[in-house]
């Protein structure tokens, strides 16, 4: 008997879609860094289900849904043009929900290490290693933007204030899955966390 899956995945499966109706259109403008970059998008957006099929775990939909959204809305900023259109505020958003994807990841990625890996984190070393985390991604994320701005000749950055903001968004969003990840911990213990996930399964001898 199959399991119905969330309203979030298929809205996960409209975010794929739409990442590739824009590597088309990027395609068909002759923009071929856009083409790349969209494809890449369209590939990490695949991580989730790689993961979860190889490694026999469930991971929430939440994941893919975060990580198509968040992909989605970089691609279609370049290719439509967004990020100009209605800078700054389309800007921010994506970072801040940029931030929360990130941090998302970061959490399920450290149950998993406490669940294999022999560690033993505090709820607060948790929120830390979250937050910082995040704030590392979102670091990359600007040297990029200043590697593509500085060699490819884009204008993805926009000044100190511009880059300060970015990285103010992807520390509130952090901020905010991090507390809502001790809030979970605080309520359920990691082995019901791992049993949602089917983590019990998800190492074959």
């Amino acid at each position: 008997m199959s399991m119905k899956r969330p309203l979030g995945l298929y809205l996960a499966y409209l975010f794929q879609f739409l990442i590739a109706a824009n590597i088309f259109i990027a395609l068909s403008l002759s923009e071929y860094s856009q083409v790349f970059g969209g494809v890449l998008a369209l590939g990490l957006t695949l991580v989730p289900v790689a993961v979860t099929r190889r490694a026999n775990i469930t991971l929430p939909w939440e994941i893919n849904f975060l990580i198509a959204l968040s992909l989605y809305l970089h691609v279609a900023g370049g290719v439509r043009g967004f990020y100009e259109i209605y800078y700054p505020y389309y800007d921010k958003v994506a970072h801040l929900i940029a931030g929360m994807t990130v941090s998302v990841l970061a959490f399920v990625a450290v149950l998993l290490l406490e669940r294999f890996g022999r560690l033993n984190l505090s709820r607060w070393m948790i929120v830390g290693f979250i937050i910082i985390f995040a704030m590392a991604m979102g670091g990359f994320w600007e040297i990029y933007e200043w590697l593509f701005d500085t060699f490819l000749g884009t204008n993805l950055q926009h000044g100190l204030d511009d880059t300060m903001l970015d990285m103010i968004f992807v520390l509130i969003g952090a901020v905010i899955v991090a507390l809502a990840g001790n809030r979970y911990l605080s309520r359920f213990s990691k082995e019901e966390f791992a049993g949602e996930m089917d983590l019990g399964e998800s190492r074959r001898e």
